[in-house]
């Protein structure tokens, strides 16, 4: 069994125009990466040396470093800036306050379904910085200027920034060793100086320290910080970033690493787990919405939803011998399709398949039912479970 068995499909086929590039590239190649399109961008999978079993494993156990630099990055500001995005997106900016990051869904006005799941960093009244996925980036942006009124202006900043996640339970040992803020809240942020003691790091930055921004954030489940840092400091960070890592047994990580970590979570995936066609109701993300709020894009018809109850629900399932699912799969409940695989892999830390599935509610299935799976033509037999698939040590 290959590495290349581990990828869910997180990572689609590239498409005809000429991928983007992270800061990063070029680092990338020298540390030999396996490339594949994603979003409009030539992305890491894995590295040469590693791959994606034992970044997985080094994330669950000590320390990984991903680019994600391929994420947007879009800034509003103007007067009532933070009331204007609540407005907007699905999560409630009134539950927290400045200094502080939320999960949140853009959805689409008339059908519900999720254009995009978002960070928004809270800065103030005046200011909110959205992180949404590449490929949905021009959109979101294209929406929220569509809607903004005067006063407001809506930036996209794709291209300003790249974003670093340092994830496990070493990760606050990494950054404490370049100086930077370990003590945060979850979901909490503050900007720093990257003023580290860089003649012995090798990695002084060209003209002064690099103001970044330091958030209580990742896609693993493990304790871990996301650093927004500007573009052309990239790899003085990324160089920063693997020196200091190294007592702690720091490895770069792929995409593909990084999908077999958030399933294990049961985090979704845009374009998979949530879309136009998948609702926050349906996908159990009705925790990132604010149902009590006056307003927000797709409101009244996921209300009706909520009310009437989903006609599908996503649902965990364990494998109960060695199939391994795969997206767009058959689940089958008594030989009748009940339902379809939006993420599935093997879980290289639980060592059995694992899925994310929406399953018709119609069939009244629940947790710890026997479903089947269609492998490739052979049925194999499945748990319905509740993710997460392990512990999170996330807060």
């Amino acid at each position: 069994m290959t590495d290349a068995t581990y990828v869910t499909g997180e990572i689609p086929e590239p498409s005809a125009d000429q991928p983007r590039h992270s800061p990063l590239h070029e680092r990338h190649i020298a540390l030999g990466a396996k490339f594949a399109a994603f979003g409009g961008w030539s992305m890491p999978l894995e590295y040469a040396g590693g791959g994606v079993l034992r970044e997985h494993t080094a994330v669950r156990s000590a320390v990984g470093v991903f680019d994600v630099s391929h994420l947007g990055k879009a800034r509003i500001t103007g007067p009532g800036a933070a009331d204007f995005v609540n407005a907007c997106l699905s999560n409630d900016l009134g539950r927290i306050g400045p200094g502080r990051a939320q999960y949140t869904l853009c959805c689409d006005e008339s059908s519900g379904g999720v254009v995009d799941d978002i960070i928004a960093y809270l800065y103030g009244p005046e200011h909110v910085f959205l992180i949404p996925n590449a490929a949905n980036t021009a959109e979101v942006v294209r929406r929220l200027r569509a809607a903004a009124p005067a006063g407001i202006t809506v930036t996209n900043e794709h291209d300003a920034y790249a974003v670093l996640a340092v994830q496990g339970p070493r990760s606050a040992d990494v950054l404490g060793a370049l100086g930077l803020p370990t003590g945060h809240d979850y979901m909490s942020f503050s900007t720093a100086d990257l003023s580290f003691a860089a003649a012995e790091l090798g990695a002084t930055p060209a003209g002064g320290p690099v103001s970044l921004v330091v958030c209580r954030t990742g896609y693993t489940g493990e304790h871990g910080y996301e650093l927004v840092v500007p573009a052309e400091a990239a790899t003085t960070v990324w160089d920063a970033l693997l020196t200091a890592g190294e007592p702690y047994g720091i490895r770069a990580c792929g995409l593909g690493a990084r999908d077999t970590l958030r399933t294990e979570m049961g985090y979704p995936l845009h374009g998979q787990d949530l879309s136009l066609e998948i609702t926050p109701v349906q996908a159990r993300s009705g925790w990132a919405v604010g149902w009590d709020k006056p307003a927000f894009w797709g409101r009244e018809v996921l209300l009706a939803e909520r009310a009437a109850g989903a006609r599908r629900t996503l649902w965990g399932l364990v494998a109960l011998d060695r199939g391994i699912p795969r997206p767009g799969m058959t689940v089958l409940s008594a030989d009748a399709g009940v339902g379809t695989v939006t993420s599935g892999t093997f879980s290289p830390t639980r060592k059995v398949g694992i899925a994310l599935a929406l399953l018709d509610s119609s069939a009244g299935l629940s947790q710890g039912d026997h479903v089947e799976v269609d492998v490739r033509g052979r049925r194999a037999a499945m748990e319905v479970v509740r993710p997460p698939f392990v512990d999170p040590s996330v807060k």
